[in-house]
């Protein structure tokens, strides 16, 4: 298996420069708030989303050289994603991300929400210090995506009828705008064509809609050790992933069991049960591998470079997390 470091290689200087521009950017102003940068930037995340940023301005840029306003662009990306992922822990009570304490386990809740609020607001005096309006716009959107899917998410809890394409589209909001406007953010600023910026933009939503799925599976198949938090937590607080959805279309108890929230000795133990039994597994392993193909479709008018090559092999990545 390709490792994620090795593909982040041509980046690799980049991505420990942001890390380190990101502590002193969120943190010079408050010592709570540098604390928490610090937790939050080294806690040890992939910073895949940053990376895919800077791997496409490297393969886009007249004679393959990084702007400022591209490693610019991969900061305020990783600062939106970070800023939803403070967010999300408060919403869902998670007392771990990465394996370590979340913010507001470690800070509360009302320091975690202005964290989170600060990154954010941060994110968008950045965004509009690049004077692009098209790439403020794209971000711009981003943040709005996020909150939208945060909302539907929170609003079909345990809902049984909840189908694929909603799913979908939800898993569009909360992950795939990122990584898609993002992708295109870093092409307009490399002034490609119109239909080569649609390109990068389908490629990261249909990359991010893999990776989203593959991160529902890991839900149901990897220990808690290796997720950084409780294994099967999604079901538990009634997100109904594509692994779940799938399995309703095979076993009927599994919808009493959604519908009564679990509330039963050992209902949660049968779901899991169910679900593992059922062809949701392989079936959702099926859909992340499409989209992940119909992303690699999109570079094909990049010209040849060790940057496009690794935003080939991504799709190899997140495709080898699933078993």
């Amino acid at each position: 298996m390709t490792s994620v470091a090795s593909l982040f290689a041509p980046v690799d200087a980049d991505l420990c420069q942001m890390t380190e521009n990101l502590k002193r950017l969120v943190g010079a102003r408050h010592p709570i708030l540098y604390a928490a940068a610090e937790h939050l930037f080294g806690a040890g995340g992939k910073r895949l989303r940053p990376a895919i940023v800077l791997l496409v301005s490297k393969a886009t840029a007249p004679n393959q050289v990084i702007q400022a306003s591209h490693r610019r662009l991969a900061e305020i990306t990783e600062m939106i994603h970070t800023a939803s992922l403070v967010h999300d822990d408060v919403v869902d009570e998670a007392e771990l991300r990465r394996g370590v304490p979340t913010v507001h386990t470690n800070f509360g809740n009302r320091i975690a929400v202005l964290a989170g609020d600060f990154l954010f607001a941060q994110s968008s005096w950045y965004l509009a210090n690049l004077d692009n309006l098209e790439v403020v716009k794209l971000l711009s959107q981003v943040i709005m995506d996020l909150a939208e899917g945060e909302i539907q998410q929170g609003l079909n809890r345990f809902d049984g009828s909840f189908s694929i394409e909603a799913y979908l589209e939800k898993s569009y909001y909360k992950t795939a705008s990122l990584i898609a406007n993002s992708c295109k953010a870093a092409g307009v600023l490399s002034q490609v064509s119109d239909d080569v910026a649609m390109d990068l933009y389908n490629y990261g939503r249909h990359l991010g809609l893999a990776f989203q799925i593959v991160d529902d599976l890991l839900d149901f198949t990897s220990s808690a050790d290796t997720l950084g938090k409780p294994s099967g937590s999604d079901l538990r607080s009634g997100n109904l992933t594509a692994p779940v959805l799938y399995a309703l279309e095979e076993k009927p108890f599994l919808e009493v069991l959604v519908d009564r929230e679990f509330t039963q000795a050992d209902d949660l133990e049968q779901a899991l049960d169910l679900v593992a039994n059922s062809q949701g597994m392989e079936r959702s392993r099926d859909l992340a591998a499409h989209h992940a193909q119909l992303a690699v479709q999109h570079l094909a008018k990049l010209p040849p470079s060790t940057s496009r090559e690794a935003l080939f092999s991504l799709k190899d990545y997140v495709l080898s997390r699933a078993y």
